[in-house]
C-alpha cells in the first residue's frame, strides 16, 4: 500500500578541527575550524539526506556511503544529497517541506541561511519555500557549547508524486 505522505529525521554531529574547510549547506563558510569527516563533513546535507532515506525506511548514509570506502574521501556531500533525491523520486516522492536545524556555537549562519535554503531548494527539485533552516547555539554547554563540534537536526515531510 502506497503512502501519500512519509516523514524521516535526520541528525548529524562532526567535531571542528583547525585546518580544516567548514562547509554547511553546501556554503563554504569562513571560519578558524571545520568539520572533520571522510568526506567533506557538511553536517546540514549529511542529516538531509539520512532524513529523507529515513522517510523511505532505506539504509542510511554510513550504509550506503560508509567512511571507510576510500572513493568518499574528501567527497562534496551533495552527491549523497542527490543520491537520496535519486531514491525518494524512484519511491514516487517528493518534498513537502524540509525543516533543518543547524546547532553550532560559532560563526555566525545568519548571513549564509539563504544561500544554504536555495542549494538544498536546488539538490532537491522543490521550491525554496519548501526549505527551512534555522541557527542555534548551545548556550556554551557540552562540546557544540565550546565551538569544539557542529550539529544538525533535520525533519523532511515527503509527499506522493503527482
Amino acid at each position: 500500500m502506497a503512502h501519500s505522505q512519509r516523514i524521516g529525521h535526520g541528525f548529524d554531529l562532526h567535531r571542528l578541527e583547525e585546518g580544516l574547510d567548514l562547509v554547511v549547506g553546501g556554503v563554504h563558510i569562513p571560519h578558524d575550524r571545520g568539520a572533520a569527516g571522510h568526506s567533506d563533513g557538511d553536517v546540514v546535507y549529511h542529516a538531509v539526506t539520512d532524513a529523507i532515506l529515513g522517510a523511505l525506511g532505506q539504509p542510511d548514509i554510513g550504509q550506503l556511503f560508509p567512511d571507510n570506502d576510500p572513493q568518499w574521501k574528501g567527497a562534496d556531500s551533495k552527491v549523497f544529497v542527490a543520491e537520496a533525491d535519486r531514491v525518494m523520486r524512484e519511491h514516487g516522492y517528493v518534498i513537502g517541506n524540509l525543516d533543518v536545524t543547524v546547532i553550532c556555537q560559532k560563526p555566525k549562519l545568519s548571513p549564509h541561511k539563504q544561500q544554504m535554503r536555495k542549494n538544498l531548494a536546488y539538490l532537491l527539485g522543490c521550491d525554496v519555500s519548501q526549505v527551512n533552516l534555522k541557527g542555534k547555539t548551545h548556550e556554551s554547554v557540552d562540546a557544540i557549547g565550546e565551538g569544539r563540534a557542529i550539529g544538525c537536526h533535520v525533519v523532511v515531510l515527503l509527499r506522493a508524486a503527482d
